[in-house]
């Protein structure tokens, strides 16, 4: 029961829609009808508005942050439950007919909650990727790939499996970018739309 409870509150915590409610509380109307309709931060940010892409970033990652550390604190297997529940959550809230975000900001808040070093790991790829290529998707999706192992070296086979798993949803949740990137039509970081 308590595995079932930690991943419902980890969902619940996910499935808050911040890109949504920060854009709207700004007066700038329903992020999900402009750019890709997203509510992640990478599609707030086609608003202008880099402070508020910025504050969602920081909040998506934290729903997955407060999810590991409020369910860890009674038990550390139900840290991995409540995190994992918090990135489905993101991806699939409850409250958007279950059209969220891509996932990679509560993957990060989930890592960072976990195994701090493989959040280090993640930003070191992806600036790496981002400055050497300027895709924002492809500096992702190469981290993704790369924490999963890391992890395995540097962590348990517990929290490097869960990686595994979320780095596979966050492949599946990108398949346009990927399609996109394969036709070299994938916008770069910093091209005006």
């Amino acid at each position: 029961m308590s595995y079932v409870l930690s991943l419902l509150f980890g969902y619940l915590l996910g499935s808050i829609p911040f890109g949504l409610l920060i854009t709207r509380a700004a007066g700038l109307g329903d992020v999900r009808n402009i750019g890709s309709g997203n509510i992640g931060a990478t599609n707030v940010l086609r608003t202008g508005n880099k402070g508020l892409a910025a504050a969602t970033l920081l909040l998506d990652a934290l729903k997955g942050t407060a999810a590991v550390l409020v369910a860890g604190h009674f038990a550390p297997e139900l840290a991995l439950v409540a995190g994992f529940g918090a990135f489905l959550g993101h991806l699939f809230p409850v409250w958007l007919g279950f059209k969220g975000g891509k996932g990679v900001a509560t993957y990060l808040g989930v890592l960072l909650g976990l195994a701090w070093l493989g959040m280090l790991v993640f930003a070191v790829v992806w600036l790496a990727m981002a400055f050497l290529f300027r895709y924002s998707s492809l500096a992702a999706l190469t981290a993704a790939v790369v924490v999963p192992i890391a992890l395995y070296f540097v962590s348990t086979p517990e929290i490097a499996g869960l990686f595994a798993l979320m780095s596979l949803i966050v492949f599946i949740k990108h398949r346009a970018n990927i399609q996109r990137l394969l036709a070299g039509t994938e916008g770069k970081i910093g091209a005006k739309e």
